[in-house]
């Protein structure tokens, strides 16, 4: 299952996501930002490519759904509401991601 994280400009929440859950079996994981100057800005490809698409606070799912509306007929986008107040690999950011994950998609850890 392809999983995209979207936060604004990611370099926090989105990285500290990949890396958590590319760790879950069966999980491919990449992280992005909106802003245009983001590491991995959000593209139609990454859009195209996710199963599943979890942004982090409401403001990025408005900004996702009006950039990629016909994209995401077939699309589940999940909205975790996770501001942006922690820095990366935070534990309590890190569990934070995990009960949202875990209540739109089925986790497996790997070993």
């Amino acid at each position: 299952m392809n999983l995209l994280f979207v936060c604004t400009a990611n370099r926090l929440r989105s990285t500290t996501a990949e890396e958590v859950f590319s760790r879950y079996e069966g999980i491919h994981a990449i992280g992005c930002g909106t802003n245009k100057d983001a590491p991995t800005p959000i593209s139609g490809d990454l859009v195209e490519w996710a199963d599943v698409i979890f942004v982090m606070e409401r403001y990025h799912r408005n900004k996702v759904a009006k950039q990629f509306r016909e994209m995401l007929r077939d699309k589940k986008l999940v909205c975790l509401d996770i501001p942006d107040e922690f820095e990366r690999m935070d534990p309590v950011l890190i569990q934070l991601l995990e009960e949202g994950v875990a209540r739109s998609v089925r986790l497996v850890r790997s070993v």
